[in-house]
């Protein structure tokens, strides 16, 4: 969990981290089990996203225009060059766009 006030000893469970954002996340995708999944966090993923430290993008586009609301895509550093891995539509209208970045 990416936070600012929590403190890992009231979240025995959970890994809080807090800051050194390049180290930390280094060292999860090192170890063993699931993927780190960010969703519904607009700082943390812009955090992440200057340190370069997101290899796939799932986005989730809504057919709703609201015309207000978080930028996903905010104070960009450097320019990412992405590919598509993956498309889908559902019922709804909602479409998933996953994309990877592209290696170098």
């Amino acid at each position: 969990m990416l936070s600012r006030t929590l403190k890992a000893d009231n979240h025995s469970k959970t890994k809080i981290i807090g800051g050194r954002l390049n180290e930390e996340i280094g060292q999860l995708k090192q170890g063993s089990g699931s993927e780190i999944l960010v969703f519904g966090s607009p700082s943390a993923t812009h955090a992440l996203m200057n340190e370069n430290l997101i290899d796939e993008y799932w986005l989730f586009l809504n057919p709703v225009l609201l015309g207000k609301g978080v930028p996903l895509f905010k104070n960009i550093r450097q320019k990412t060059a992405l590919t598509l891995y993956a498309s889908k539509v559902f019922e709804c209208g909602v479409v998933c766009l996953r994309y990877e970045q592209k290696k170098s």
